[in-house]
């Protein structure tokens, strides 16, 4: 508190409305993840559409370094990894640092139907955001860097 009467209370309130905005971005990401999912493939499953989004974005990952990026136990990571590659969605090769491992990475198709839904889905926000002046949305976006950096997030 800074000792000024009030404003600890306007405060608690932003931080409330913050959480609740918050709450709300956050079940707007869960069906937009799900839609997401559903366009790539109709059987693809959500959790399943962040890792192939991951592997598309960033290139070949060992299963290990999914598990350690996702925080999600290695048996998770090893279904989600077969669901993607019976989908067609993930080749799978081995490491050439090491024989034993293997990387995978997001097949040539996917990656091709991920830009295809990103596309469509720029276009969507842009309808929508489309009384936000440029200076608007370019500050909405350093604000909410700058409220992901200050949570440790930005993977």
């Amino acid at each position: 508190m800074t000792g000024v009467a009030g404003s600890g209370s306007s405060r608690q309130d932003s931080l409330r409305r913050l959480e609740s905005e918050v709450g709300v971005l956050v079940r707007r990401i869960r069906k937009v993840i799900g839609e997401r999912a559903r366009a790539v493939h109709p059987d693809l499953q959500p959790s399943s559409y962040l890792i192939l989004a991951h592997l598309a974005d960033h290139g070949p990952k060992r299963a290990s370094a999914l598990v350690d990026l996702f925080d999600i136990d290695k048996g998770a990571v090893s279904r989600q990894v077969q669901h993607l590659l019976d989908l067609g969605l993930l080749d799978r090769v081995p490491d050439p640092e090491d024989g034993r491992a293997s990387l995978v990475s997001a097949s040539d198709e996917a990656v091709r139907r991920m830009a295809d839904v990103a596309a469509m889905r720029r276009a969507w926000l842009d309808e929508r955001l489309g009384d936000w002046s440029d200076e608007q949305l370019s500050g909405f976006v350093g604000e909410l860097g700058r409220y992901n950096r200050a949570l440790g997030g930005g993977a």
